[in-house]
């Protein structure tokens, strides 16, 4: 949001001179006026300055080819109503002054001019790993914009949740949760089971088989959201699909900056405050910048408990930041050098009793639980000729603390306490070019290495002893390649394929000597390999219809579960997915748009969680299953003031083949867990100026979460979801000043997104409420 706001003279400087000799080539995204003129300036080494801060967040549309900084900035300024002027060596835009209205004869009435900016014309999908345009990807692909997730407040996970019906969550708190999309759901704990839905900062994945870390969207450029699966392209762990976030790059020769403050009251619950902030500074001249981020809230709680004699338990403190140092190495090559790192505190679990008080629960201990998450990165990106080249490497130790009441009835108060350990390292280097003349293509590879240690206790709250764990390794080497080519004028084909070899280990944490001779051979090293193929074809029937046909595959690898006191082995899965859709228009580039698909998938193997008979959650195979899936978007935009939208997803979910232990826990039922049959929302976005430099923006949606069960089987049976959740934003301001009033759960409904709270009381009627109807007033301001 920060270059929406830039005030004052902004100067953007490039390398020092251009890669090739001659017309340099020029390749510039789709999206805001000011990422292009930055890629533009670094791309011809060229000074070219934005002086009107409106001009820096009008759409344009992507620009390639071998084009002179000046016919490049023509395009540019002819999409963004703007007007390039020579000054010295390098150039300056300025707005072009709106047409004079003519004359008006009485009776006099003022004239408002809604200032209304040019769609682009080719939005490119950068989680393609090969810069496709949206209008020749062959999936569902939602592009969302960062400063519309951060709008009012940059929220987590759940601000992504808020805009797309595809994507499901459970609900155990912050930095505890597993997301889901597209009716790919396996579990509602968090075990050895790797994730199946792949989140990645960048280039980088976040997790490989810990939660959801939550971060917060602060200062985010956007959020891609493919449907999966996407195993060629991103291997292990995208059954489901990918979540992407690109964070705002640091940007050369620009002191900039942006703060935001909220306060919040939450009904029936306790207040909150929220406070972000972000610096850009040039480092070395117009060499090298650094962006910072910096953010913290504390969330109050709703959740009383009579039995301990506390009110509003569950608050919740987030403290976070970013950093990200870029340098300019010349001839087009840059190397980003990042940290991140994210601390969450829970001092209570959020769950309610059904039946009780609204609100209330009565547990016999505090359930706290704390979330540590960092990652450190370099990322070097540049090109050899019309080449690119990305070579990303980071390191991620994650760790979760959770307790759960494990109290049994009438009898004295007990604890079970499970921490997990993660730790992460990967690589991936990737060759590409984007299609031109008919043709492009991508080839990659990549190490990971990921080790996960489960440790837990059971127990009197003073003195817990050491319960059966287990730690999971493994090693995993990737290649990867996909290629487009364009079979007839308006029919493109693409065919990709994924071969991996993965090395896995585990061993058994705190078993007794006897089992663990017996033992021995199920915990042993060894290997697995996968291929996975993709196909697709995309035919272009009208400059804004498309239909489209792709196969893909996914898998997970298989592990080591605890059951009781023993440690066993469970297998790795596999999903096949046929899809088909058609588009009309996009979002983001027309006026009106549709999209919609229809996909049937084969899950073999699935790995998925049950209670075992000691009372705690285990992992295993349960059989094999298919799911049909029916989504839609659309929009409207009607005036140019006004954009409705709408989405929907249909899952029809059905575990066909259980293996014989879990027979008997689908006879009735065979629906996958924590995935809803159906998901609905609507929103609108009003913009409109009111006055000089003033405009009002009011954001608002409804969203509606169908029913689904939390597991398999009659202890994890229960019926959760069947709510509705909405909110309403509004701001009033400047681009550099701004007042904000949101509110959420705009009904104060109460509502079950989620029926666990502790896995030793299912049956007992647990639910997880909504927030309460929440007020926030908050400011930002930039410069």
């Amino acid at each position: 949001m920060i270059r929406h706001v830039l005030l004052g003279l902004v100067t953007l400087v490039g390398v020092a001179g251009p890669a090739h000799a001659g017309t340099p080539r020029v390749d510039l995204p789709a999206g805001r006026l000011g990422d292009a003129v930055l890629a533009l300036g670094r791309q011809s080494g060229t000074t070219i300055v934005v002086g009107d801060p409106r001009l820096w967040g009008r759409a344009v549309p992507a620009i390639r080819g071998r084009l002179s900084v000046a016919e490049a900035l023509d395009r540019l300024a002819r999409a963004a109503n703007a007007e390039p002027r020579r000054i010295g060596s390098g150039w300056r835009l300025v707005a072009r002054a709106p047409p004079r209205p003519a004359p008006v004869r009485r009776p006099a009435r003022p004239v408002t001019i809604v200032e209304t900016p040019v769609p682009p014309t080719d939005i490119v999908v950068t989680a393609s790993k090969r810069d496709v345009r949206a209008r020749d990807f062959a999936g569902q692909a939602a592009i969302l914009g960062g400063s519309d997730l951060a709008f009012g407040q940059a929220g987590g996970t759940d601000a992504i949740l808020a805009r797309l019906a595809t994507v499901s969550s459970t609900h155990l708190g912050a930095g505890r949760n597993k997301l889901f999309i597209r009716g790919i759901a396996d579990s509602s704990f968090t075990g050895p089971t790797q994730t199946t839905v792949g989140q990645y900062l960048g280039d980088l994945r976040l997790s490989y088989n810990a939660p959801d870390p939550d971060l917060r969207l602060y200062d985010v450029a956007s959020v891609e959201v493919l449907e999966g699966p996407q195993g060629t392209l991103y291997g292990a762990g995208s059954l489901g699909g990918i979540i992407r976030t690109m964070p705002n790059a640091p940007e050369m020769a620009v002191t900039s900056g942006a703060l935001s403050f909220g306060a919040s009251a939450t009904q029936h619950g306790d207040p909150g405050v929220d406070l972000g902030g972000t610096l850009n500074l040039p480092i070395v001249g117009d060499r090298a910048a650094l962006r910072v981020v910096g953010y913290g809230l504390s969330e109050g709680g709703y959740i009383d408990n009579p039995l301990l004699g506390r009110d509003d338990i569950n608050r919740t403190r987030i403290a976070g930041g970013r950093a990200t140092l870029r340098v300019d190495a010349g001839n087009g090559w840059t190397v980003d050098l990042g940290g991140v790192g994210q601390w969450t505190h829970g001092d209570d679990s959020q769950y309610a009793d059904r039946t009780g008080p609204p609100l209330t629960r009565l547990s016999a201990i505090r359930q706290g639980f704390r979330s540590d998450y960092m990652l450190g990165q370099a990322v070097i990106t540049g090109a050899v000729g019309d080449v690119r080249v990305k070579s990303s490497t980071g390191i991620v130790g994650q760790s979760l603390r959770e307790r759960y009441d494990a109290t049994q009835a009438d009898g004295p108060p007990r604890v079970f306490v499970q921490r997990n350990d993660t730790t992460l390292i990967a690589n991936e280097t990737r060759l590409w070019q984007p299609m031109e003349n008919g043709f492009g293509w991508v080839i990659g590879g990549s190490f990971t290495h990921n080790r996960t240690r489960l440790a837990r206790t059971l127990g009197a709250v003073d003195a817990p002893e050491p319960v059966t764990g287990v730690t999971n390794r493994i090693d995993e080497v990737t290649l990867y390649g996909e290629a487009s080519v364009r079979l007839l004028p308006f029919l493109t084909g693409t065919a990709g394929l994924r071969a991996t070899h993965a090395s896995l280990s585990g061993v058994g944490q705190d078993v007794t000597p006897l089992i663990a001779l017996a033992q021995r051979r199920i915990t042993a090293d060894r290997t697995e390999k996968s291929v996975l193929p993709s196909a697709s074809l995309i035919a272009a029937v009208t400059p804004l219809v498309s239909l489209y046909a792709r196969y893909q595959q996914g898998f997970r690898p298989g592990g080591l579960a605890i059951e009781g006191d023993f440690v066993r082995r469970f297998r790795n899965d596999r999903v096949r997915t046929l899809e088909g859709g058609v588009r009309y228009g996009l979002s983001g580039a027309d006026a009106f748009y549709i999209s919609a698909s229809l996909s049937h998938t084969r899950w073999h193997d699935i790995q998925a969680d049950f209670i075992d008979g000691s009372g705690l959650p285990s992992t295993a195979n349960i059989g094999d299953g298919r799911i049909w899936t029916v989504s839609a978007t659309a929009g409207w935009r009607p005036v140019p003031a006004l954009a409705l939208d709408l989405g929907f997803t249909y899952n029809d979910s059905r575990v066909t083949d259980p293996t014989e232990a879990f027979l008997q826990a689908f006879w009735r039922s065979g629906q996958v867990p924590n995935i809803a049959r159906l998901a609905g929302r609507i929103g609108a976005d009003y913009r409109q100026p009111i006055g000089r430099d003033l405009e009002l923006r009011v954001d608002s949606w409804v969203r509606y979460v169908g029913r689904s069960r939390l597991g398999i089987g009659p202890v994890l049976g229960e019926t959760q979801g069947d709510y509705v959740d909405s909110a309403l934003t509004a701001r009033i301001g400047r681009p550099n000043l701004g007042l904000t009033l949101g509110i959420t759960n705009l009904s104060d409904s109460v509502g079950n997104r989620f029926a666990l709270g502790t896995p030793f009381q299912t049956g007992s009627g647990q639910i997880t409420p909504q927030r309460p109807r929440t007020i926030r007033l908050g400011v930002d301001l930039a410069f």
